[in-house]
């Protein structure tokens, strides 16, 4: 079983479930298989760029 994560720059990965997260990511719901999980991300991950860089360039502070 693998988690879908993400982290605070809004980037997304999988993670075994049966391991404690890296800190700075955060379990974002969907838990399955592997391929579960990577099909998930691939649907709802559509703007690869970080949060940080999306914010600058639309001239928000960060």
């Amino acid at each position: 079983m693998y988690l879908v994560v993400r982290n605070d720059e809004e980037q997304y990965s999988i993670w075994r479930a049966d391991r404690k997260l890296p800190a700075g990511w955060y379990r974002e719901g969907l838990s399955g298989t592997r391929q579960e999980c990577l099909d998930h991300i691939g649907v709802i991950w559509t703007d690869m760029r970080p949060l940080s860089l999306r914010r600058r360039l639309a001239g928000v502070d960060a």
